[in-house]
C-alpha cells in the first residue's frame, strides 16, 4: 500500500515537471502574508472556489482558467470549465494533470493539507481571506495582482466602493432597525452569528440580528425562534423550488409571529449573498430594500 501511494506521488511530480518552464516571475504577497513567486502573467491558472472563479471573470481573465471547483456556475461560461472537485473537496491529482502556473484558494474553506502539497509540486498557490465587506474588496484587488489585472481589478473595487458608501449613508437615516432572522440552514434551522460575514450584511442592510450569539452559524428550534420574536425573517439556502418555498409557509403558520404579521418573511437568492465576489454589493443592495425599503427606493444606484 505504501509503494503504490509513492508511485502515485511519484506519477504526479514527473507529470507536472513535464509542464513549460516560467521566462519570467515577480513576488506578490497574499493574504496570510506568504511572499508568493508568481509568473509575469499567468496563462494556466485552477480557481478552488467558485467566488475565485467569478471574480477570475469579472478581471476579464477567464482565458486563463484551465480548472475550477464543482458549483463554479457563474457566470455561465464558468459552467463548461474543467471541474478539479470541491472547494472543500479539491482532487490534487486533477490539479496537478492541469499544469498550473498558479492556484487561487481561500483561508476558510480550502484544506490547508492540499495547498501544502501542491506547494510541493511547485505550484504557487495565492490564497485570499474575503470574510468581510472590506475584505472583499481587498480579494479582488488582490486577484488583480496575482493575474496581472491591477487597472481592471480598481476600476470594480472602486464601482463598489462607491455603491456601498451610497448605500451606508441612505441606512444611516434609519429611524428603526427591525429584529430579523437570517436562516441559512432548512433541516435544522441555522442562522448566523456575532461578527460574520452575513452578520455585517444585515447590519449594513439597516437590520437588527436577533441572533447574539458568537457561534457562527448556531442552530435553533421553531420554538426558540419564536421567543426571539424577530420583526422579520430573511430566509435563504442553496435548496429551491418546492422545499424552499415551504419554509416560508411553515413560518407563516404562526400568525403571531411579528414578521407574520408585518407580512416580512422573504425568501433571498443565496448566490449573490453567499458568495464574497463583486455582486455582494447588489446582495447588500437587495438586504436592505426589504429592510429599509422607504430609504433605499430613491437612492441612486
Amino acid at each position: 500500500m505504501a509503494f503504490r501511494a509513492l508511485a502515485h506521488i511519484v506519477c504526479l511530480f514527473i507529470l507536472f515537471c513535464t509542464s513549460p518552464l516560467v521566462a519570467s516571475a515577480r513576488v506578490v504577497t497574499d493574504a496570510t502574508g506568504e511572499k508568493i513567486t508568481l509568473p509575469d502573467r499567468p496563462l494556466r491558472v485552477v480557481s478552488l472556489a467558485p467566488s475565485l472563479t467569478e471574480i477570475v471573470f469579472s478581471l476579464e481573465k477567464e482565458s486563463s482558467l484551465k480548472g475550477v471547483t464543482r458549483y463554479s456556475d457563474f457566470p455561465e461560461e464558468a459552467r463548461a470549465l474543467p471541474k478539479v472537485g470541491s472547494y472543500i473537496k479539491p482532487e490534487l491529482e486533477r490539479i496537478v494533470r492541469l499544469k498550473p502556473d498558479l492556484c487561487l484558494a481561500v483561508l476558510d474553506g480550502n484544506p490547508p493539507k492540499v495547498i501544502q502539497r501542491l506547494k510541493r509540486f511547485g505550484i504557487p498557490v495565492f490564497i485570499v481571506n474575503p470574510n468581510g465587506i472590506d475584505a472583499i474588496l481587498r480579494s479582488i484587488n488582490q486577484v488583480g495582482e496575482a493575474l496581472d489585472a491591477q487597472e481592471k481589478a480598481l476600476k470594480i473595487t472602486s464601482k463598489m466602493q462607491r455603491r456601498l458608501d451610497t448605500i451606508d449613508k441612505a441606512v444611516s437615516q434609519a429611524a428603526h432597525r427591525p429584529k430579523l432572522f437570517f436562516q441559512i440552514g432548512i433541516s435544522p434551522i441555522v442562522s448566523v452569528g456575532k461578527g460574520t460575514f452575513l452578520d455585517e450584511m444585515i447590519r449594513r442592510a439597516g437590520g437588527d440580528n436577533v441572533v447574539t450569539s458568537k457561534t457562527p452559524y448556531p442552530r435553533y428550534s421553531t420554538e426558540q425562534v419564536l421567543t426571539l420574536a424577530p420583526e422579520m425573517i430573511i430566509i435563504t439556502s442553496m435548496a429551491r423550488d418546492d422545499i424552499f418555498d415551504a419554509v416560508r409557509k411553515k413560518w407563516e403558520s404562526w400568525p403571531t409571529l411579528p414578521a407574520v404579521k408585518n407580512s416580512a418573511v422573504h425568501l433571498v437568492n443565496s448566490d449573490i449573498l453567499d458568495r464574497p465576489t463583486p455582486r455582494v454589493v447588489d446582495g447588500l443592495l437587495m438586504l436592505a430594500r426589504l429592510i429599509q425599503p422607504q430609504l433605499i427606493e430613491s437612492t441612486q444606484l
